[in-house]
């Protein structure tokens, strides 16, 4: 595996790919890898000829500068795991490499930009589509993967791309989960075992939801899901939406895709997760 530190190296780099007739695959993280990021390079490993993993711990989309400083930071044990998975390119800049210190940005996202996550961490979606925008342009891939359990933010960057008519096609690939069903994120390092416990709610529950749904009962569904994830100690619900899968507005009976969505602290850690309970041809 090649690592590029600097942006003018990583384009010299694709020069010749491209003159090779290769086609990209990019997979943008902030690193603490695990198994959901490794499942995304095996994605675009199957597409592509070329695939380029980015770590980047992006402070323009943290709007709490405490959670920038506690997000992890395994860049040894992110390399062994990329080496590992075969991935061609990593791509590990820092700061400076990226911005100027003197720059504005601002993408016009709608709706989206308020709702949610958006609510919760304001700003944050701007910091997303600057970052993501940087790393399109300069990598110009083919095509780029997310996971779902980032569902919301995946419809922001779908948006940007629309805006903007960048020539990506974005793969939205299916949230891994630990073998107790919660969904595997860089932040469950952070976990008290009895944290890790509690937060098992929030899993249970979407399955729960999945399992019942009615989409003539959205309301009952939502308040009863609430009620279980209120009911856990240690757990602070943020939020719990049944929401349509294409505007996170509250789900209608005739909306073609739902989404159930939930965001919930436990302990000190913020945990999101999601699951599709409906999409209609």
């Amino acid at each position: 595996m090649k690592i590029f530190t600097t942006r003018e190296a990583l384009q010299k780099h694709l020069q010749q790919a491209r003159a090779a007739h290769k086609t990209i695959g990019l997979v943008p993280t902030m690193g603490a890898l695990h198994q959901g990021h490794v499942s995304l390079i095996k994605q675009a490993q199957a597409c592509n000829d070329e695939i380029i993993c980015s770590i980047f711990v992006n402070p323009t989309q943290f709007n709490d500068p405490k959670d920038l400083e506690k997000y992890p930071r395994t860049i040894e044990a992110d390399i062994q795991m990329l080496e590992q998975a075969n991935c061609d390119i990593l791509f590990s800049p820092d700061e400076k490499e990226m911005y100027d210190g003197n720059e504005q940005w601002h993408l016009d996202i709608g709706g989206l930009e308020n709702l949610l996550e958006g609510k919760f961490r304001p700003g944050h979606y701007q910091g997303v589509t600057q970052i993501v925008y940087k790393l399109f342009s300069l990598v110009k891939p083919d095509t780029a993967f997310f996971g779902q359990k980032d569902y919301q933010q995946f419809l922001v960057i779908s948006k940007m791309v629309e805006l903007l008519s960048l020539p990506v096609k974005l793969v939205m690939c299916p949230i891994k989960r630990e073998p107790d069903g919660l969904a595997m994120s860089s932040r469950n390092i952070h976990l008290t075992p009895d944290d890790r416990q509690h937060a098992l709610t929030l899993s249970k529950t979407l399955d729960w939801i999945e399992g019942n749904f009615d989409a003539g009962n959205i309301t009952g569904l939502k308040r009863n899901a609430e009620l279980m994830i209120g009911n856990e100690p240690g757990i602070e619900l943020e939020y719990f939406e049944i929401a349509d899968g294409d505007t996170l507005l509250p789900a209608v009976e005739d909306s073609k895709k739902v989404v159930a969505l939930v965001a919930a602290r436990a302990g000190k850690t913020r945990l999101i997760d999601n699951v599709i309970l409906s999409l209609k041809p």
